[in-house]
């Protein structure tokens, strides 16, 4: 039995060990001072160890240089940063490292965690779901964050400079994605060997201005017209548009003319623009260039309009009051009638005068399809009336784990709704983007991603639902919803997404459909047009979607509409919102995979009710076996758009080098020439190589079975290049991707070159792209960099050679520039100069644009 005294002592020893806990969870824990003082002023680091390994190996590196210590023990505070490998789960001297959702990964501190004291470093080894050998691989903004606290960015990640928080790239296993990788590393001596047949064939070119993209049929005449105030314009009065169009173009160059409709007479020399449909090919023109007349004859509106940018096309960069044109003639009509681009702002969000910009330069180079991605799982960029959840939370990322007043934060946008890629087009943004670009004769296509790739709608309605649940209003707060409250299925997309897939087996889905459909249809009325294709997305839905949904259970129970399990949801989706859109008088399009049980059976086709259906053709690597999904769906009646990953993805780097922009899962680059070098109408012949460089003599023996022919040419509808913007952030960093790819692009959807064949002309084609590459160097280039706008120049070639440098450029004509005192000074290259340095570093420049910097250092063997 204790005495008074001892059961005082136990009780005072209870209430300090219990005081002592109560310190050590508020010790493991962190003011917001602290927070701010820690991530202010700690350093953290990313690097890869080896890709090589069975698991490729990476690791974060924290470094204590703040005057705060991270305090031992299971605190509240957490790590979260974003990588585009999903991260395995893993625990590291208790620190807990899990994936999130997409690509936001949490390291949290466990109760074995013994603190980072202040001066001091931890490293968390890690391995990934696939190799990183680029500087983009990883995502700035990383952040702390504690409960009832505000999430702080680490500084030295606050910034779109990689380099800053990245370890460099430097070692084989480092800079290889497997062995063998069969790429090499773009330096700058393989790049001068790279550069030397293009070069060598422009040096025999004539560097005058050409018509881009070519015409069908154009004879240049001795002689030029100078094009100045003293012209006048007489135009057909159904051709006001575009005739004001081509005044306003002519005064940025320099040149005031006055225009009039025909019925006024012309005195002097007159540029006469007409409209001839006589001829039944849509978007033709023809074309003469006199010394006192230029006429202008166009199809239709669109061809008039591609004539007048042919004229446009033979202006230099400088505004003058005064241009000296060839003379020429030319008779010519598209290629295709679908020559597209697709952007991506559902991942990043960029802003209106991006897209104004993108517009207007794809109206120069007369591509007539704008296929806007305007929802991803990381964003809805279009403001929806009656559905403001879409953009209030839809819109914006920022640290919210419970997603009711944003997205979670993905890419790079750190914590805050500040952030990089947050915003949306209003209603009356998304109007003037369709007059802007009907005024120019491209068709805004809208893409709705679903039922995959729809986490910013899902999780949009799910808030809604909520919210209009607590205020009593279930019939309301269901009629949009999106999602199976009690759906339990499993599964993760390529995205390392768990929670994208709109259920489809919900009556409250099409109605959300329908909603959508109708208001983009009232923007499209009020902008003066109408809405002619619905993009419904359709691509990479996760296996396992819909598996153990209540909701599809008792679809298929009913056994209606042909749905009887999982695999049959799919079409019946399509089937859906085919016949919305059917109903509502519009075309269907969709990405190929959207379309299709399998790489080799498409949906029948005769189960959709609309007109049209288009498929975009993207997913072609040659050895998986599905490059020819697009010849699948021709012969099948959709019409495809080519859209192949391996030479019109834009998100991809444009050569084999670190720190190169962009994934680089289809193809290990795409530089400008490839995009030139695609050959559409003979879509096998473009398989060259594997993902890992081997040369392809055989297509069929790689993929083990015969391809189809294209049975039915005349569903091909064109062709598309396309920008992703998981690792763009930024408008400027977006048009580096784009610019000049689109140029080429433009070139092959409008003119089919001679030397394009089952066998092409390999010379040809390397004099074909010298002169046009020399054209986008003297002229195309110039007249980007005049708007303002952003563009991306090809590092130069360069060798020092017994004392010399010798250097080139991939667009020859770009001036070069060398400097011997490690970039203090700058000098411009001409010829074989005479060099005191082993090393002598690159770049290429045009106006106030500049490239990487690249190395060149003396020849082997000397």
């Amino acid at each position: 039995m204790k005495s008074a005294g001892q059961h005082i002592a136990a009780r005072l020893g209870a209430l300090t060990l219990a005081l002592g806990l109560a310190q050590g969870v508020f010790a493991a824990n962190l003011s917001q001072q602290q927070l701010n003082e820690f991530a202010g002023k700690a350093q953290l680091r990313f690097g890869v160890v080896n890709n090589l390994a069975a698991k490729p190996q990476a690791k974060l590196t924290l470094t204590n240089d703040s005057g705060t210590a991270l305090p031992a023990g299971q605190g509240e505070w957490r790590i979260y940063f974003h990588s585009v490998r999903k991260l395995d789960s893993t625990v590291i001297d208790g620190l807990s490292l899990r994936h999130v959702q997409g690509d936001l990964h949490e390291l949290a501190p466990t109760v074995g965690f013994k603190g980072l004291a202040v001066g001091a470093s931890l490293s968390v080894p890690y391995t990934a779901s696939a190799h990183m050998v680029s500087y983009t691989d990883f995502m700035p903004r990383a952040f702390i964050a504690q409960q009832g606290a505000d999430a702080v960015v680490f500084a030295n990640t606050d910034t779109e400079n990689l380099k800053e928080f990245v370890e460099p790239f430097t070692k084989a296993e480092q800079l290889q994605r497997f062995s063998p990788d069969l790429y090499p590393i773009a330096t700058a001596a393989t790049r001068y060997q790279d550069n030397l047949a293009v070069n060598h064939a422009a040096a025999k070119l004539d560097a005058s201005p050409k018509i881009i993209p070519t015409p069908a049929d154009v004879k240049y005449r001795k002689g030029t017209a100078t094009l100045d105030s003293s012209w006048q314009i007489r135009y057909a009065g159904r051709l006001t548009s575009e005739a004001n169009y081509f005044v306003a173009q002519l005064k940025s160059a320099g040149i005031t003319l006055t225009a009039a409709a025909d019925h006024v007479a012309a005195t002097g020399k007159v540029i006469e623009i007409k409209v001839d449909n006589s001829n039944a090919k849509a978007e033709a023109y023809t074309l003469d260039i006199a010394a006192d007349k230029i006429t202008i004859i166009g199809s239709d509106n669109a061809g008039a309009f591609y004539g007048i940018q042919s004229v446009l096309s033979l202006l230099p960069a400088q505004a003058a009051s005064s241009h000296a044109l060839p003379l020429l003639s030319a008779k010519d009509a598209p290629r295709y009638s679908w020559r597209g681009m697709q952007y991506d702002m559902g991942r990043n969000f960029h802003g209106k005068d991006v897209t104004l910009r993108l517009i207007e330069q794809m109206a120069r180079y007369k591509l007539n399809k704008l296929h806007l991605h305007l929802t991803e799982d990381e964003g809805w960029r279009l403001e929806i009336p009656g559905l403001p959840e879409l953009t209030d939370i839809g819109a914006k990322r920022c640290f919210d784990l419970t997603e009711q007043t944003c997205l979670l934060t993905q890419l790079g946008t750190g914590p805050h709704a500040s952030g990089s890629g947050n915003g949306y087009y209003t209603t009356a943004d998304f109007i003037e983007i369709i007059k802007f670009a009907s005024a120019r004769h491209i068709e805004v296509v809208p893409e709705i991603d679903m039922p995959g790739h729809a986490r910013a709608a899902v999780k949009s309605m799910e808030a809604r639902y909520k919210k209009l649940l607590k205020a009593g209003k279930k019939a309301e707060a269901e009629q949009y919803l999106l999602s199976d409250p009690l759906d339990k299925s499993q599964y993760i997309t390529v995205q390392s997404y768990t929670d994208n897939s709109i259920n489809v087996c919900l009556p409250s889905t099409y109605a959300f459909v329908d909603k959508v459909i109708y208001e983009l249809q009232q923007m499209y009325r009020k902008a003066g047009t109408k809405l002619v294709t619905f993009h419904m997305g359709g691509d990479e839905v996760g296996a396992g979607s819909w598996t153990a949904s209540p909701a599809c259970n008792a679809l298929f129970a009913k056994g209606e509409q042909g749905v009887a399990g999982p695999a049959d949801l799919k079409p019946y989706f399509v089937s859906k919102v085919s016949a919305i859109t059917s109903a509502r008088g519009l075309d269907l399009a969709g990405w190929e995979d959207g379309l299709m049980y399998d790489p080799v059976n498409t949906f029948n086709r005769s189960q959709f009710a609309n007109k049209h259906v288009l498929a975009n053709a993207w997913d072609n690597i040659w050895e998986w076996g599905v490059a020819d999904r697009a010849y699948r769906l021709a012969n099948a009646g959709y019409e495809p758009i080519l859209s192949p990953a391996t030479h019109l993805y834009f998100d991809h780097p444009h050569e084999v080098n670190p720190e190169e922009r962009g994934y680089y899962w289809a193809a290990r680059y795409t530089d400008t020439a490839k995009v030139f070098g695609f050959m559409p109408d003979n879509l096998y012949a473009n398989a060259d190589k594997t993902r890992n460089g081997a040369p392809i003599e055989n297509l069929e023996a790689l993929v083990g079975r015969a391809m189809p022919a294209l049975e039915k040419p005349e569903n091909l509808r064109g062709m598309q290049g396309q920008v992703w913007t998981e690792t763009i952030r930024t408008g400027a960093q977006m048009e580096q991707m784009i610019y000049p790819r689109l140029i080429p692009l433009a070139e092959r959807a409008w003119h089919k070159a001679e030397w394009e064949g089952d066998k092409p002309d390999a010379a040809a084609r390397t004099a074909d792209w010298a002169a046009f590459a020399v054209q986008l160097s003297v002229k195309e280039l110039p007249k980007l960099a005049a708007l303002g706008g952003d563009f991306y120049l090809p590092p130069p070639g360069g060798v020092v050679d017994d004392g010399k440098l010798l250097a080139n450029t991939a667009l020859p004509g770009l001036a070069i520039e060398f400097s011997i005192d490690n970039g203090l000074s700058w000098n411009a290259y001409t010829d074989e100069h005479a060099v005191s340095k082993s090393k002598v570093l690159l770049r290429t420049r045009l106006g106030e644009a500049t490239s990487r910097v690249t190395t060149a250092e003396t020849k082997q063997g000397n």
